[in-house]
């Protein structure tokens, strides 16, 4: 019976063509690396010739390489605190953005609040400025030669048609109290005038606009208190500069309400 015996033939595994360049080049740059340096040998061979005793050499051969190991050690190090700061300064950029867009939704909500509150106050203001044309007429009806305060109550009403800003708003709001007070006291010394059911009617339009637009100027003074509050307190107010937030005026007409 024959036995049959392993060969043990080696499998050579062939490196493919394109990559043979590299290969070369690679260990090329290795054996010259390995040319250029020494072995501990060589290096007390060649102290021996120069007359240094084997241990100073080795004694230099670890102090160069603690040296080297230390140095390698050193600019992980630095390396890692980079990596650090790259990491805190990413988390400090993302911390920065939340916090400036929750700033400026804070900024716009205050912002939108006061316009709203704005808004309700032009409303009262518009229907003390829609009772003039009323009170021409009712002039007009009973006194033909009074000219002049027909002119002032027409006057008065087309400021405030005119009128864009708070401060306009202001200074037309007073026109049109100055008209109507004039109004009054022409009223004063004409019973047939008071008696006049259209009179009366306009005495409680009057009195009762007086009435919203002081709460109505109230709260807008409040919500533009809290909205120039927010964007004047430090850190908001360098956040308000670059977003163009800008503080709103109070209005401050005289309240006929309060002073009654």
């Amino acid at each position: 019976m024959k036995s049959s015996r392993n060969t043990g033939k080696r499998i050579v595994h062939r490196i493919p063509e394109e990559i043979a360049p590299e290969v070369f080049e690679l260990a090329s740059r290795y054996y010259a690396d390995y040319r250029q340096g020494f072995s501990e040998a060589e290096l007390v061979k060649a102290g021996a010739e120069a007359e240094i005793p084997p241990e100073f050499i080795q004694q230099a051969i670890q102090e160069v390489q603690d040296k080297q190991q230390q140095q390698l050690e050193r600019q992980k190090r630095v390396k890692r605190q980079r990596q650090q700061l790259l990491i805190l300064g990413a988390g400090f950029l993302s911390l920065t953005l939340f916090w400036s867009t929750g700033v400026y939704n804070t900024f716009s909500r205050v912002s939108a609040r006061s316009d709203a509150a704005w808004a309700q106050v032009e409303n009262q203001l518009q229907r003390r400025a829609d009772v003039l044309p009323a009170l021409i007429d009712v002039t007009q009806s009973h006194a033909v030669q009074e000219q002049s305060l027909v002119t002032k109550l027409t006057q008065a009403r087309q400021s405030y048609l005119q009128a864009e800003t708070v401060d306009e708003k202001e200074v037309a709001i007073e026109r049109i109290n100055q008209a109507i007070d004039q109004f009054y006291d022409y009223a004063a010394v004409h019973p047939e005038l008071k008696a006049n059911d259209l009179f009366v009617n306009l005495q409680y339009e009057i009195a009762g606009t007086e009435n919203r637009l002081a709460v109505e100027r109230m709260r807008y003074n409040q919500a533009v208190q809290d909205y120039n509050q927010t964007i004047q307190t430090f850190p908001n107010s360098v956040l308000a500069k670059a977003f163009n937030f800008q503080s709103k005026p109070y209005f401050r007409a005289e309240n006929r309400a309060e002073d009654q």
